[in-house]
């Protein structure tokens, strides 16, 4: 099997210059009975010049589920070249969020792997080496026009109503100007040869296509003049030799495929298949942008959502399924998913209904023995941080007490952080409300308390809130001179210190015979 880093250019030049970096050799990653190469192997690979949004996630994804699918691997390289737009902790962020989405790569920054670096900032010997070869083989060429050229060039098309486009000037320079000029030390850019007549190339997704690109544009950079490369030379170095099989990428780089598979022609390299995914679109159509502060992912984990309630719902959106069901696992999306079903046309996002899509996932959390504990741990640091000061009894942080909680109010709460609002403080602070309170919504009290006290100790631990409730009707019967609505009333605020709240049935349950009789005797006794 021919290693890795012999698949490049068969002229000698081309391949003398580029065999011995030490990315190329680092990038002869084997397995038992084949090569890299026969393997599939994907690449999610985003720019932090800002943190990963929906989008992102489901680029990211989609490669994560076509990997784990196909038993290959999942790469995370960051496209960091253009150093002028890098926000400071985005890098970190960004592999942060993969990992609490689940969505974790088999080789990164962070993971390290066989083919590293994975970040290109330090890859940038390659990059050079690579375009010294085509500057050898005459693909490429040194580009000497000053900015103000290019902005006059770019002025006088729009003066005309044309698409701005570099007109190869310097792709006619001879061999004796190109060196006087290097000479005078005049600043310079490694500008690529584009060819016409460009073959038509089968997308995953969206079929049989191309695009003329030399008909349109012009030569494009891809060294530029502070030594870094551009996208189109660093990805398709990149994608080379970390031997990368599949590439699935939004569907704004379809249009420069064609000019990456040029790119592939000249270095006589067999480019991988490309699948490019539809625009991920808010509900109205519109394009969902950075500026956009709720569509980032650390908002989400702020707010409360779950990442598998996210990675549902943006899989939900889009296509890649055999149908739309709510409450799929990743283990589930990873069994269904369908590279072929992958539509071309761009997906509405509804997040209106993210909250639906928690709830389904959190009950699933809570239904979960090991996972609900995980749930306990993280509501009980929840309240203490949101009740500091204010819980007198510790007895509300105890394990018991926190799971039936969250085995009561299960299907009922959207998220986690609900169980924080007012409408459950009830749940964590025991109210200070004193007698002449409640005498003055009736002059039973001691009548109502007793008799409630009385079916709490005489009652079943285990009835369920609707028995209850029928019992409270029964109850009742024997009270003469209040109102059933004005005994509820009562009963809420000795057990919540609260006129409006759940019912009166689903406190008792929530808090438990023990508690629920503890807040009333202190009622009766302030």
């Amino acid at each position: 099997m021919v290693p890795l880093q012999c698949r490049f250019l068969n002229k000698p030049g081309v391949f003398r210059i580029l065999a011995g970096t030490s990315q190329v050799n680092r990038g002869c990653c084997r397995e038992a009975g084949g090569s890299v190469s026969e393997t599939v192997r994907v690449r999610f690979a985003p720019s932090p010049t800002g943190f990963l949004h929906l989008g992102g996630l489901r680029t990211a994804l989609y490669n994560c589920l076509f990997a784990r699918q196909q038993k290959g691997s999942f790469i995370l390289r960051l496209e960091d070249t253009d150093q002028s737009r890098l926000v400071p902790g985005a890098a970190e962020a960004i592999e942060d969020m993969l990992d609490w989405a689940g969505v974790s790569p088999d080789e990164s920054p962070r993971r390290g792997g066989p083919v590293g670096p994975y970040q290109q900032s330090h890859r940038l010997e390659l990059y050079q080496k690579a375009a010294d070869a085509l500057l050898e083989s005459g693909h490429a060429y040194l580009c000497f026009c000053t900015p103000q050229r290019l902005e006059l060039l770019k002025r006088e098309a729009l003066r005309r109503r044309q698409t701005p486009r570099y007109d190869n000037r310097c792709r006619h320079l001879t061999t004796q100007q190109v060196q006087e000029k290097l000479d005078m030390g005049s600043p310079h850019v490694t500008r690529f040869r584009l060819e016409e007549c460009v073959e038509p190339f089968q997308d995953l997704v969206c079929g049989w296509t191309k695009h003329d690109v030399a008909v349109v544009e012009g030569d494009p950079v891809i060294i530029k003049g502070d030594g870094f490369p551009t996208y189109h030379l660093a990805n398709v170095v990149d994608d080379h030799t970390m031997g990368i099989s599949h590439v699935l990428r939004g569907a704004e780089w379809l249009v420069s495929t064609s000019k990456h598979h040029l790119l592939y022609k000249a270095f006589g390299w067999k480019p991988p298949q490309y699948g490019h995914l539809p625009l991920l679109l808010n509900k109205d159509g519109s394009k969902l942008s950075k500026r956009q502060g709720d569509i980032f992912l650390e908002h989400f984990a702020r707010s409360g959502y779950l990442p598998e309630a996210l990675l549902d719902i943006i899989t939900h959106s889009g296509s890649g399924f055999p149908e739309n069901q709510m409450g799929r696992t990743l283990k589930e999306l990873v069994q269904q998913f369908d590279v072929s079903r992958i539509m071309s046309h761009s997906a509405l996002l509804d997040l209106e209904k993210l909250p639906e899509f928690n709830r389904i996932h959190l009950s699933r959390r809570i239904s979960d023995a090991c996972l609900r504990m995980e749930l306990v741990s993280l509501l009980r640091a929840e309240v203490e941080k949101a009740y500091t000061g204010n819980i007198t009894d510790r007895e509300v942080l105890e394990t018991d007490y926190i799971e039936r909680v969250l085995l009561l109010r299960k299907g009922h709460i959207t998220r986690l952080t609900d169980l924080l609002s007012t409408s459950y403080s009830y749940l964590w602070v025991r109210p200070s409300v004193p007698r002449k309170q409640l005498e003055a919504i009736s002059v039973e009290v001691d009548k109502i308390t007793g008799l409630v006290l009385g079916l709490l100790q005489a009652g079943s631990p285990d009835r369920t809130t609707d028995e209850l409730n029928t019992e409270l009707k029964v109850l009742q019967g024997q009270v003469k001179q209040t109102k059933y609505s004005e005994t509820m009333k009562l009963l809420r605020m000795a057990l919540s210190g609260q006129q409006t709240g759940p019912s009166v049935a689903e406190m008792l349950i929530s808090l438990g015979p023990y508690e629920s009789c503890k807040r009333i005797q202190r009622a009766l006794s302030s």
